[in-house]
């Protein structure tokens, strides 16, 4: 069954293209399906997998605590997973037809305010070379709402300084272009001038537009470190993620009155109630705003 699982893992990477991130997803999902099967259900072959085998996986993930969301990206790696195999004739049936997605609490973003992203933005140390970068990625993400696995994918000639926008490769390869506002762009100039050169390694140095101390392309990990240093530094006690200046970019952008298709179209979501998400953050956030300052609240 792992073989059935790394060739599924191949047609996701050649043929649906999609980012390294969402397949390992797949994979670490489909693992843990495949575990359930042989050591829970004594199951050896996928052909002996069963509607009630899934949905008792399925069950079994909710009282380990997983959350419903959790649970339902597990059933729809299961789901594509088992579709995969019927197209290939690797098996004459789909178990997981006609189980129902659990139904998902949605919960809202959680934000910077204002004054928590300057402070933020104002952390790293501007006396170095590892200062100048981190202040280029922290405006970086904040200027575009980019994710942060397409800020590391960046490369140089991604970058587009004079024009104040970057290309941005984002899931399933798809191109955006998103605009640089001018505190990003001149952070980015300071970085490319004075801090990247000192990154360089080699006279053969990487394509990539944040390095780490080796000048290799800077790791997803060896951002979540980075931001959870000057978080600490700066003082912020509010729970942060690598997401964090993603969703506040978004929500501030629509706190201020931009259009949601033109978040959207930035955040790069297919879907534009993905994108709607955002506007349950602002409403409690205009309402108080209403009640403190309109003169007839």
């Amino acid at each position: 069954m792992e073989d059935q699982i790394k060739n599924f893992m191949q047609y996701l990477m050649v043929e649906k293209r999609l980012a390294q991130n969402t397949i390992l997803s797949y994979e670490r999902d489909l693992k843990s399906y495949l575990h359930y099967l042989v050591n829970v259900e004594a199951i050896h072959s996928i052909n002996e997998a069963q509607r009630i085998h899934i949905v008792q996986f399925l069950s079994f993930l909710k009282e380990q605590g997983k959350s419903s969301k959790t649970i339902a990206r597990h059933l729809a790696s299961i789901r594509s997973f088992h579709q995969f195999l019927l197209r290939e004739k690797a098996t004459e049936q789909d178990p997981s037809v006609l189980i129902d997605t659990p139904r998902q609490e949605r919960t809202l973003p959680k934000v910077l305010s204002l004054k928590d992203v300057e402070i933020l933005l104002n952390a790293p140390k501007l006396d170095d070379h590892f200062g100048r970068r981190d202040k280029a990625m922290l405006e970086l993400l904040y200027a575009t709402g980019i994710r942060v696995s397409e800020l590391i994918g960046l490369d140089l000639d991604h970058v587009h300084l004079a024009m104040g926008f970057i290309r941005c490769v984002g899931t399933g390869n798809k191109e955006r272009i998103i605009p640089l506002g001018r505190a990003a762009t001149e952070a980015i100039k300071q970085y490319l001038d004075f801090g990247r050169p000192h990154f360089v390694a080699n006279q053969h140095p990487d394509a990539a537009l944040f390095l780490n101390h080796q000048g290799k392309r800077l790791t997803r990990q060896g951002f979540w470190k980075i931001l959870k240093k000057l978080a600490n530094e700066a003082g912020i006690a509010k729970e942060l993620t690598p997401h964090t200046l993603r969703h506040s970019f978004a929500t501030h952008l629509l706190e201020n009155g931009a259009d949601l298709r033109a978040v959207q179209e930035m955040l790069g979501h297919a879907d534009i109630s993905t994108t709607q998400v955002y506007m349950n953050v602002t409403k409690p956030r205009l309402k108080d705003v209403y009640s403190k300052f309109h003169p007839r609240a």
